[in-house]
């Protein structure tokens, strides 16, 4: 044999070393279990929960009325109501403090854009509550040439709340659903 020769079964002999080497080792890799799990998985499981805890009970609205249906979201806000006690009434004003937007009364072509950028400044996980019929699917105007049927064609709605004019209360039961959807009780 030449110098190539035994220089190619060197190389050959050292590439099967390594691959057998290498499968060997794999029946004694040991995987995570209960065990022995990594800290960045505890404290990532424990952290999801409390994360998902805390947006939960922490709903920040952005106020944004279009038609009649807002005078009753700003009834929402009476003592009758209460829904500071879970955590509701905080409307804000700039949709960089908001993670929930609630459209209000229907929405004409001419507002798409403004909204859709509102909804791009809005914090990270967003969420969209149609209130009212007139958001939901036009209402009695579903035939004008100016206004959507409904704001599902634009935005990604959550929760819809039913009514003409939508009731308070009916926006407090939506909320409470939204809560339990961004817990994780609810799947879409």
């Amino acid at each position: 044999m030449d110098e190539w020769g035994k220089e190619n079964q060197v190389t050959d002999a050292r590439s099967e070393m390594n691959e057998l080497v290498a499968q060997s080792m794999k029946n004694y890799e040991v995987k995570p279990n209960a065990v022995f799990a990594k800290l960045s998985d505890i404290s990532g499981a424990f952290s999801k929960g409390l994360i998902n805890w805390s947006r939960s009970n922490s709903v920040w609205p952005l106020q944004f009325g279009l038609a009649c249906c807002a005078i009753e979201l700003m009834s929402f806000g009476s003592p009758r109501i209460d829904a500071e006690r879970k955590g509701f009434l905080l409307f804000r004003s700039t949709p960089r403090q908001c993670d929930v937007m609630i459209i209000a009364g229907w929405v004409t072509k001419s507002m798409i854009p403004e909204i859709k950028r509102l909804y791009e400044q809005m914090a990270r996980p967003r969420y969209i509550v149609s209130f009212g019929e007139c958001a939901t699917c036009g209402g009695p105007w579903f035939e004008s040439y100016n206004i959507i049927r409904g704001i599902d064609q634009v935005l990604p709605v959550d929760v819809y709340v039913a009514g003409c004019p939508p009731r308070p209360e009916n926006l407090f039961d939506a909320l409470m659903k939204l809560q339990k959807k961004i817990g994780g009780k609810i799947e879409d």
